[in-house]
């Protein structure tokens, strides 16, 4: 299967589900290329950015997956490089 390059920017709106957050990042680990958190004590929120190299399914699950833990946001964005 075809894999793609891909950001996933994550908003954490409630430091309580930063457990079942890093659970489901250590279960996609393999397509993990880079990962940057920032803690925002100003407004109470974190702020992560995942890069990810894997099969757009992949990618979709595990996006799907974060977005549908409380109180986070996901939004991701593909790269236009394909496969040699």
């Amino acid at each position: 299967m075809e894999s793609r390059v891909a950001l996933i920017g994550i908003i954490v709106e409630d430091k309580s589900v930063a457990e079942k957050l890093n659970a489901i990042l250590h279960e996609y680990g393999q397509y993990i290329i880079g990962r940057m958190g920032i803690p925002y004590e100003k407004r109470q929120v974190s702020i992560i950015s995942i890069v990810v190299d894997a099969p757009q399914d992949v990618i979709s699950a595990l996006s799907g997956k974060l977005g549908m833990l409380p109180h986070v946001n996901t939004k991701t964005i593909y790269s236009k490089i394909k496969d040699n």
